[in-house]
Order: C-alpha cells, then structure tokens, then sequence
C-alpha cells in the first residue's frame, strides 16, 4: 500500500485527543473531495454514509463496513450519527458523530505544493474522546484507511468482505512503540 506520513496526537483535558494526519495525494481536488465527501466515494476507502445532507448542519450517518474481528457484528453495524458541522464545498468537509466513538472527523482539502493542479494536501482532524490505547487504536485505524484512500484514488477500491485486522494490528504496534523514546517510525 502506498506510504502515508504517520499521524500525531495531543492530548487534552485527560481524555480527548486530536489526531492529525497531512496526505499528500497526486490527484486533483475535485477528485480527492468525491472520495471524502461523497457517499459514492466514503465507501471505497472508509465507510458508507446514508444519509449525508452536503450542507452546514445536514444530517449523516456513517457505517462502517469491516468487521473487526472474527465474531464480531456483520459489516455496516459500526454506525455513528450526527450532523455536518462544516461544509465548503471542494475545500472543507465535517461531520461530528458520537463524540465516544468517533467524535469530530474534518477533512480540509488544499492544492498541492506551489498551487500544483493535479495534486491535493488533506488536513485531516479527529477529535475524540478515550483512553491512551483508543487514542493509539484511532491513529492506527486512521493510517489505514488513507493507505486504502490512496489505494482506491490509485482505481483500487477496498473490497470490504476481504479485509482483516493485520495491518491495522502491525500499524498499532508502531504507534505504540514510537512513544517510547528510542525506536523510529518504520511503516
């Protein structure tokens, strides 16, 4: 899978975390906005989202489609609600859903380095609430799926039923260990 520069985080007040990610994508912003703004892009590399009112305040709901572990719910049971709190068509796209789940999730999209067309900058922010290991299990979860949003730019679509929790597990320990001190990031 593509290689995605690894997220941070800052903790406040104990137990929210803002999680950061900046992707750069060779594809033109239009092109990156479909796949992070529109229910026929989310699914290809995130989840579905029915509803999704394209609209300040509008309404969404965002189900997941992988099934975390053997056992666990069928796909599309991971479901949060809640509402667009911004909206700047081609630009910025937020949704804030359950604030113990997944909290506030902004994509802010820009053209690539020195104005470059055919290239997008994602900012991306999740506000989110929990443990030190959710916060750590958030970052994991987040660089996978922008390698699958790289993956599905690059005409390579996640097939859902397929996926396995292997490279979110891999992605996890490394966030885990880049705490301590001494070990460097190798994705």
């Amino acid at each position: 899978m593509s290689e995605i520069p690894r997220g941070s985080s800052e903790t406040h007040d104990g137990d929210t975390h803002l999680l950061r990610f900046v992707v750069g994508l060779p594809y033109p912003l239009p092109t990156v906005w479909k796949a992070v703004a529109s229910p026929e892009g989310l699914p290809a590399w995130l989840c579905e989202a029915d509803p999704l009112e394209p609209r300040l305040g509008g309404r969404v709901t965002l189900r997941w489609l992988a099934v975390p572990d053997p056992g666990a719910p069928p796909p599309g049971t991971t479901e949060v609600s809640g509402r667009v709190t911004a909206w700047d068509p081609d630009y910025v796209a937020e949704y804030t859903v359950d604030p113990t789940t997944h909290g506030r999730i902004r994509f802010h999209l820009e053209p690539g380095s020195s104005g470059d067309e055919g290239s997008t900058v994602l900012r991306f922010t999740n506000e989110v609430r929990g443990s030190r290991e959710y916060r750590l299990d958030c970052l994991a979860g987040w660089h996978e799926h922008f390698e699958r949003l790289a993956a599905a730019l690059d005409g390579r679509p996640t097939d859902w039923r397929d996926w396995t929790p292997e490279r979110w597990r891999h992605l996890r320990d490394l966030y885990e260990r880049d705490e301590a001190p001494w070990p460097k990031w190798e994705p």
